[in-house]
């Protein structure tokens, strides 16, 4: 039999140090070679970094740059284990630029202190990487993809026990006095539950991946390739510089409260975005259910002059019409038969405004008498007089909702929308790959800067991918040193 042996911290250590002493010279090399970082940082950085005190920076900007953009690449979780690659590695010190490793609250002030500076630094990558995303894929690149989540804190009200204890208190109390089986003391546990964690007001109470948490809450937004373009810090002070965003009382459903939430924050984001980079101009949006709204898609189509919007419709508020249903695709149904949609027979446009033309799906071209081909329908139970069917036509322009640039059951739809899951894996990327996620901090400009470095590795990734000519590796470049 094998005998067991349990991993130590010092066993996984070993491992990472081994791999950084095999693999890290030539991957130090190709970064050497290829990305120049003074290049990449604006000179407000440097004007704002160094004139901050009155005397010598004891480390330099691209140092501390650097070693932080490296404990992404490398998914160094926490910055104790930073500063112990860099005492332990010659090598990874020499290339930061160190002559002595700074201690952990010189990395976390820098971050703290420079956010701004590194939101101007992202933002500058973005439109710096634009036209390498577009010469890589133009149809994919002209998608913008959002999609909200939220950072975990270490907080107590994120223990299972805390939401546990709550819970168990309101069975006991349905059970002391005979509450009837119409009272749920999961939804009365989340209403009594408070609106944020007691030690920090900017982490609120969210309904995350089908689970309650309390965690900081952030907006993304990428295109179809899954580069990151945007992101927004859904604090207090994002709250406050955009009075258009209402906070309301929350209702008994978590989903719904996401949903109220996340349409709120679509339009304030996609304005702030725009007019940082008015030289990105998508042509298509893709989101999720919680921005299905009349006023979300006439905002997407006639201000922000997307051609296409794609939002699956919420079945919560169905499409209807006076004598015929809309189902969830956007295609008309038989008015005796909801689950029975009509056909469609195409898009006409004259001098007037573009019309569909959906008809019977009972109704065949059949030869008459005068040996013409004329419609002819076999339904038992017509829901008009007209031998040829009930036809309808809708005009898309007049309905942007149910017809938000292409029609919803079309094999370009789905074709489209499937690039929706690049944004869930973006997340999921900085989350895990990048260690955003499990930081053991209550700070939230913390957390807002690991949040904007994780993109600013990503777009120096991308970058480099592509002056090596190898696309393949633009989202992450962990296979390229394999």
């Amino acid at each position: 039999m094998i005998p067991q042996k349990q991993l130590s911290l010092a066993d996984i250590y070993k491992d990472c140090e081994n791999i950084f002493e095999t693999d890290k010279p030539r991957f130090l090399s190709i970064l050497e070679e290829y990305i120049c970082l003074d290049d990449l940082i604006p000179a407000s950085f440097y004007c704002t970094f160094y004139s901050r005190t009155g005397r010598p920076r004891k480390y330099s900007l691209q140092s501390m740059l650097w070693s932080l953009i490296i404990q992404k690449i490398f998914s160094i979780p926490t910055d104790t284990l930073l500063i112990a690659f860099l005492k332990y590695s010659k090598t990874l010190r020499k290339f930061c630029g160190f002559q002595k490793v700074p201690d952990a609250s010189k990395f976390t002030r820098f971050k703290q202190e420079f956010i701004e500076e590194l939101k101007n630094m992202f933002n500058s990558l973005v439109d710096i990487t634009e036209p390498i995303c577009q010469q890589i894929d133009a149809s994919k690149a002209s998608m913008t993809i959002f999609d909200t989540s939220g950072i975990e804190a270490y907080v107590t009200e994120n223990n299972p026990k805390y939401a546990d204890g709550i819970i168990k208190r309101l069975k006991s109390s349905k059970k002391a006095y005979g509450f009837d089986d119409s009272y749920d003391p999961y939804k009365a546990a989340y209403k009594s539950m408070p609106s944020h964690a007691s030690s920090n007001s900017d982490i609120k109470q969210q309904f995350i991946n089908g689970h309650f948490c309390y965690a900081y809450k952030f907006g993304l937004i990428t295109n179809g390739l899954g580069i990151i373009r945007d992101i927004s810090f859904l604090n207090k002070d994002y709250i406050s510089n955009h009075p258009e965003i209402t906070i309301e009382k929350k209702s008994d459903s978590p989903n719904e409260d996401k949903t109220l939430h996340d349409s709120k924050a679509l339009i304030p984001i996609l304005k702030d975005f725009f007019a940082t980079h008015p030289n990105i101009k998508p042509h298509i949006f893709i989101g999720d259910a919680a921005f299905d709204s009349h006023a979300i898609y006439s905002q997407l189509i006639n201000d922000f002059s997307f051609k296409k919007a794609l939002i699956p419709l919420n079945r919560r508020s169905p499409s209807q019409n006076q004598d015929y249903y809309i189902n969830e695709d956007g295609i008309p149904c038989c008015p005796h038969d909801k689950d029975l949609p009509m056909v469609n027979e195409g898009t006409y446009k004259s001098n007037g405004p573009a019309r569909t033309k959906f008809v019977c799906p009972k109704m065949k071209w059949t030869k008459c008498d005068d040996g013409k081909y004329r419609r002819r329908h076999s339904c038992d139970n017509p829901c008009t007089s007209s031998l040829s069917g009930r036809m309808i036509y809708v005009y898309p322009e007049k309905d942007l909702r149910t017809y938000p640039g292409l029609l919803r059951d079309s094999d370009e739809w789905y074709q489209t929308y499937k690039f929706r899951i690049v944004i869930e894996k973006a997340i999921n990327h900085f989350k895990d790959s990048f260690c955003v996620a499990n930081r053991r901090t209550q700070n939230s400009k913390t957390l807002h800067a690991d949040l904007l470095l994780a993109g600013l590795t990503q777009l120096i990734t991308l970058i480099l991918a592509d002056k090596l000519h190898q696309y393949q590796f633009i989202r992450s470049i962990k296979p390229l040193i394999a």
